[in-house]
């Protein structure tokens, strides 16, 4: 492992650099050592390709949840990269992001069915966590936490299936509430989210973070293969960095998925990207990233893959 974390902390990612000296070598985020990492990503390849495409408002020519290149999605990546707090240029991505969540249409048609709210909440959920975590906040933050509460399902989460016999929440409607319920107490000492966070986080530690309720079965193949980014998807390494950031992954229930994970490492080199949900093309489709994120494949270590799943272990007492 120490060889794994020489080459990260010698890696040319600025992203990278960061989140190892934050969350594995525990330097302060206020230091002067890690705002001049921050500058590097914001000033680095990576960033810049991702933001080329605003026009002279600084907004994107397309719309804020186009898959993967709209406004919502960029906060969301540039939130995980470390990128600084405050940045106003930013400022223009967030009111395309408003202008769809509060348009006043689209919050009359979300359906309530047999005393469900049916929403795809990790839409605001999303939003509410990558402006908290770059420093672009306003009173609208708190109304869509307003909504978040509103839309909670009676087991903790949150779900958007419109089918009248749905009955449990979804872990891809779910999980992004969950982080945005965690650091808006964290940033407003609100109860009520810690609350909610505090029921939503039950319904991944009660199921293993992938395992079935009852039958103890792995729910779905892709929870247990690794990639980056997930976007809107989920795996036990994004589950796993989720209960580090609440505060439990000390919990029992994680066991599992930190045995599977370690199963995962390849000897002096990392962790693999094993699943991509991105494409890099000039072609106007769905799912496409402007830059590439690293190797995909079960034999070839992925640095985005490896700091995450290094950062998880480390705060599991794992080495």
């Amino acid at each position: 492992m120490d060889a794994v974390i020489q080459q990260l902390s010698n890696s040319i990612e600025p992203s990278i650099h960061y989140r190892m000296s934050v969350d594995v070598f525990g330097k302060p985020k206020d230091s002067l050592e890690v705002k001049g990492i921050q500058e590097k990503v914001r000033n680095s390849i990576r960033v810049k390709t991702i933001l080329a495409a605003r026009n002279s408002d600084g907004e994107f020519p397309w719309h804020a949840y186009q898959k993967w290149k709209g406004a919502f999605w960029t906060l969301l990546v540039l939130a995980d990269l470390g990128y600084p707090s405050g940045d106003q240029t930013l400022f223009p991505l967030r009111e395309q992001i408003y202008d769809w969540l509060f348009n006043p249409k689209r919050l009359k048609a979300i359906p309530l069915i047999k005393g469900k709210y049916r929403r795809c909440a990790l839409q605001e959920g999303g939003t509410v966590f990558s402006l908290i975590q770059l420093g672009l906040t306003d009173s609208r933050v708190d109304q869509l936490i307003e909504l978040l509460l509103k839309w909670q399902w009676p087991d903790g989460g949150w779900n958007c299936d419109k089918k009248p016999h749905a009955s449990h929440s979804s872990f891809y409607e779910t999980w992004l509430p969950l982080r945005a319920m965690n650091v808006y107490y964290n940033y407003s000492g609100d109860v009520r989210a810690k609350a909610a966070m505090e029921r939503a986080a039950d319904i991944f530690l009660s199921r293993k973070l992938y395992k079935g309720l009852a039958s103890g079965e792995v729910i779905l193949k892709n929870f247990t293969q690794l990639a980056y980014p997930v976007y809107w998807h989920y795996d036990i390494l994004v589950a796993l960095k989720v209960m580090c950031e609440i505060g439990k992954i000390d919990d029992p229930r994680c066991k599992d998925a930190l045995d599977l994970l370690e199963t995962k490492y390849l000897p002096a080199e990392g962790f693999p990207a094993e699943a991509k949900y991105y494409k890099v093309t000039e072609k106007e489709i769905s799912g496409v990233s402007s830059v590439q994120w690293g190797p995909v494949s079960a034999k070839k270590m992925n640095e985005f893959v490896t700091v995450e799943a290094l950062i998880v272990l480390k705060k599991a007492g794992r080495f």
